[in-house]
């Protein structure tokens, strides 16, 4: 992931940053937006006190505006919810078929958004802490809910409650994708799990292997497959996907994630391959529950056919998991 990109999706981390260095900064977020939208709803614009922006609320048809009103917003600490008419021949200019209304939040940091709220926002972030940022429209009264929205915070679904005037953020962590064993199917498997938003990281201690020729500008390790996952830990917005077809370098990996959160653990291999993985793992003390997350053989059926058609099995099954559609 690029700088750039980075700082394109880190807005909350932008605005604090620029706020410290007496820049200061407000935060735009799409609160509703018309179905075919190019930004979705939570999606963010940082607006400096300088006039320098990062990041987008509509692709181009409202920011000047959303600028103008944030600029004024850093002067007088007041929040703003903004809506504008998109017209036709505005929207189809930034590549939509039609118009619509959208609506933007604009909160100055300091001022409609305290400082430390959004310090505690940065930080569990970094600590990879999924959190709802709640705002109430009308009083302006906000806080950070870290039991509650379990539906919205699923989705990766932002956006405005049934009562017409609560708007939820979602802050979830970035989705990783820990691969063990960089194979044919790997090489497959990684930029398409890129494009889908996932972070990728390839683990094989066989050089051979792990070579960055074969997985261009991708994280590599060489570690054995069990420490590599210590040190990158195991959470709920991580898959863990063993493609080795060895015992000894997927069971480590294997038994490191079922005593662990990650939302997805597949594993390549034949029925009968399987069958005797359950075995080594009930051996290993796991419970039937605990080894019922194993997706195993890996992937949907769809007859997928050699390793780019397994790749799209095995990305689909995680996305069917990650989103409710099968366990």
């Amino acid at each position: 992931m690029s700088e750039e990109t980075q700082r394109f999706e880190n807005a909350p981390e932008v605005a604090l940053e620029w706020h410290r260095d007496g820049t200061g900064a407000a935060l735009a977020t799409v609160v509703q937006t018309w179905g075919s939208a190019p930004r979705r709803a939570g999606s963010q614009l940082v607006v400096g006190g300088d006039g320098r922006i990062e990041g987008s609320v509509s692709g181009g048809c409202v920011e000047s505006a959303v600028v103008f009103e944030a600029l004024e917003a850093i002067e007088d600490g007041k929040h703003r919810l903004l809506e504008f008419g998109v017209s036709d021949d505005d929207a189809f200019a930034v590549g939509l078929a039609c118009g619509g209304t959208i609506k933007v939040l604009v909160e100055p940091v300091g001022g409609a958004l305290p400082v430390d709220l959004l310090e505690e926002l940065v930080a569990a972030r970094k600590d990879r802490i999924a959190l709802a940022y709640e705002v109430d429209l009308d009083s302006g009264a906000r806080r950070l809910v870290r039991d509650g929205y379990a539906e919205r915070l699923r989705m990766d679904r932002s956006g405005v409650e049934e009562d017409g005037k609560t708007f939820v953020a979602v802050h979830n962590p970035p989705l990783r994708l820990i691969v063990v064993g960089a194979v044919h199917i790997a090489q497959a498997l990684v930029p398409m799990a890129r494009i889908a938003g996932y972070d990728p990281v390839i683990i094989d201690p066989r050089e051979a292997f792990a070579a960055a020729a074969r997985f261009p500008g991708e994280t590599l390790m060489d570690d054995w497959p069990d420490e590599a996952v210590e040190k990158l830990g195991l959470d709920a917005r991580t898959a863990l996907v063993l493609l080795t077809h060895d015992p000894k370098l997927d069971d480590p990996a294997l038994e490191a994630a079922l005593g662990a959160d990650c939302f997805y653990i597949g594993a390549l291999g034949s029925t009968r391959t399987h069958a005797k993985r359950v075995d080594r793992m009930v051996a290993a003390g796991f419970t039937k529950e605990q080894i019922g997350r194993i997706h195993g053989p890996i992937g949907l059926d769809i007859g997928a056919a050699g390793p780019s058609e397994i790749a799209v099995s095995i990305l689909a099954e995680m996305t069917s998991v990650l989103r409710g559609k099968s366990s």
